[in-house]
């Protein structure tokens, strides 16, 4: 996938109670989540109509990995929503990062691939796209990382890589 998309740099994970879910992953050594309980969400579609969705995020990383945990708050239609009815709790999406979002959604619309939810976060743009195929649980999100999430990533990155298990959980 990382010659089309990108390399993998997310792992989304959809989950019913983000707490119990990032007390999960502590014990598994993983941490510290940087955890913002209302994502400010605009401009959000689900396939092809607008709507609103409250989340509730958690980042964290494994090595160059991040992990997120995703809670929505509201229930609004939205592919978390989808994969939770569909298959419980788990692995929703892997997310590239880019800093050319209008030239890579171009070129992978063009490629085929069908946008089926997005939105902005602060002005930052992600989309997710219909991915599933042969294998119908997890998707491929593109995130717009430049001019602000890059610098913010790679403190989480760099905190993870220096936590030594004290102060598990940084609210936002």
């Amino acid at each position: 996938m990382s010659r089309i998309f990108g390399l993998a740099r997310q792992n989304g994970y959809v989950v019913r109670d983000i707490e119990a879910a990032m007390a999960h992953w502590i014990a598994l050594g993983v941490g510290p989540w940087f955890y913002t309980e209302a994502v400010r969400i605009s401009d959000f579609e689900y396939r092809g109509k607008p709507g609103h969705i409250e989340l509730s995020i958690a980042l964290a990383n494994s090595g160059d990995l991040q992990l997120e945990l995703i809670q929505q708050r509201n229930d609004a239609p939205s592919l978390g929503q989808d994969f939770l009815r569909e298959h419980g709790e788990g692995l929703q999406h892997m997310s590239a990062w880019t800093h050319d979002m209008a030239g890579d959604l171009a070129r992978l619309q063009a490629s085929g691939f069908t946008l089926v939810q997005q939105g902005l976060i602060g002005r930052h743009r992600f989309v997710y796209f219909d991915t599933q195929g042969a294998h119908p649980s997890t998707t491929m999100e593109l995130y717009d990382i430049s001019g602000g999430p890059d610098i913010y990533f790679e403190q989480i990155r760099a905190a993870a890589l220096a936590w030594d298990g004290s102060d598990p959980i940084r609210r936002h």
